[in-house]
């Protein structure tokens, strides 16, 4: 479904295509890379499945970065989508992210779980959603909120299935980074500061964390996430 901010659907194992139907006993919110498209998640998609699991997928657009209100938007259609499969059956919720999905999404709907955005969204529907988070995946995440980081997804040989993307492409693509860049300079400085700090109040929740990443990841700088994974312990994470 298309909405405000970016388009979300379901992947449920009993109307899929594979043979595995029947009653899942999780859900998985999938908040994928800026520019992905539902091919680039199949892989993913189909693990979940094959665990049990119901997937929510979730794909945002380059611009919430520049601009909360879309992406909250979408984090409120995203919750309210949760909320009624909550409803008919609670069962544990992983937010599963990778690349730039946090920045995009995810944080605003912890924030509109927590009460911290204002959406309208019932309290009462916000706290069971929270009471069943039972973990999060970062998949080469959480990146930096820095203003080329849309531009660098949507130009990377991983998102256009081409070695050599078209230079006119290139050149467009960073071309509206840096003028975005130069008007929301000030905001963009604060969601920073607001989304890393939201990321680590999910310690309060006491739930596992699984975070992947690689040293050559030219997308997802390793030090960036170390230190993320670092500070969680110090937050009184456990590292297993």
């Amino acid at each position: 479904m298309w909405g405000v901010g970016g388009n979300y659907y379901w992947r449920k194992r009993n109307n899929n295509n594979n043979g595995e139907g029947g009653e899942s006993e999780a859900i998985v919110v999938v908040f994928a890379w800026m520019s992905s498209e539902e091919r680039n998640l199949k892989n993913h998609v189909d693990l979940y499945s094959s665990l049990l699991c119901d997937s929510l997928v979730c794909h945002s657009q380059f611009l919430n970065m520049f601009l909360p209100e879309k992406a909250a938007d979408l984090a409120s259609n995203v919750v309210s989508e949760v909320v009624k499969e909550l409803k008919a059956k609670p069962v544990p919720l992983v937010f599963a992210s990778f690349s730039g999905g946090p920045n995009a999404c995810m944080y605003k709907v912890l924030q509109i779980l927590e009460g911290i955005c204002e959406t309208g969204l019932n309290q009462d529907d916000c706290r069971l959603v929270r009471n069943c988070i039972s973990g999060f995946i970062y998949d080469s995440c959480p990146v930096d909120f820095t203003s080329d980081l849309g531009a660098r997804l949507a130009v990377h040989p991983s998102t256009l299935k081409m070695s050599n993307p078209p230079k006119p492409f290139v050149w467009a693509a960073n071309g509206l980074a840096s003028s975005l860049d130069y008007v929301f300079l000030s905001r963009f400085e604060s969601q920073r500061a607001e989304y890393w700090q939201t990321l680590y109040s999910t310690i309060n929740m006491k739930v596992p964390y699984l975070i992947l990443c690689s040293e050559n990841d030219d997308l997802a700088p390793y030090q960036t996430i170390h230190n993320f994974a670092t500070r969680l312990q110090e937050l009184g994470g456990k590292k297993t």
